[in-house]
């Protein structure tokens, strides 16, 4: 195993769906139109590309936790229905796996939440997402009783942190003082 070679694989994969030229939804509607029919939406079949593969690192998968946890959320921020479904169903296997190695996944944890802060104050991330992440991981904790109780924890801290960040991104903008320095004691 070639714990080097996988690294640079998912972090090239990541940085190609993530780049601006590829973000569809930036361009204009007649814009939109003319790639999608010539191309498709590329970063969907990469983000499947990058799921399949994380399934078959097997027990090697621990190697990437939590180095690969920023740049699997930066995709899964990608405003993509389809793509976010497909992949926000790495992140429950990134703390099934920590949790069976270690019987917690607090590094899994820690990761998420210092990289959302910075993925949501870099404007990614809306109310669909947060839905969706609390939808897919608590679904994917129902068929494993042992962690369900932990992961359903994790999800309301990091819903109720991601809803503070949208709320303080939103009023950032906000003429009324109060409205920000209430956004931001709420935040802290």
């Amino acid at each position: 195993f070639n714990l080097q070679l996988w690294n640079n694989y998912f972090h090239l994969a990541v940085a190609f769906i993530t780049q601006d030229s590829l973000q569809l939804e930036n361009f204009s509607h007649a814009k939109y139109n003319k790639i999608q029919n010539k191309y498709g939406d590329m970063r969907r079949l990469i983000g499947f590309a990058i799921r399949d593969m994380w399934y078959k690192l097997g027990q090697n998968k621990i190697c990437f936790i939590p180095g690969m946890v920023g740049p699997i959320l930066e995709m899964t921020l990608i405003p993509e229905v389809e793509l976010r479904k497909a992949t926000i169903p790495i992140f429950f296997d990134m703390m099934l796996c920590e949790y069976q190695w270690t019987g917690e996944f607090k590094k899994f944890e820690n990761e998420i939440i210092l990289k959302l802060d910075h993925e949501v104050e870099g404007g990614r991330g809306d109310e669909h997402y947060m839905q969706l992440f609390e939808s897919i991981l608590t679904e994917c904790a129902k068929q494993h009783s042992g962690i369900f109780s932990l992961v359903k924890n994790f999800v309301s801290l990091v819903k109720k942190l991601l809803q503070r960040l949208l709320d303080y991104r939103a009023v950032m903008n906000d003429e009324n003082k109060d409205n920000r320095m209430s956004c931001t004691v709420n935040l802290l």
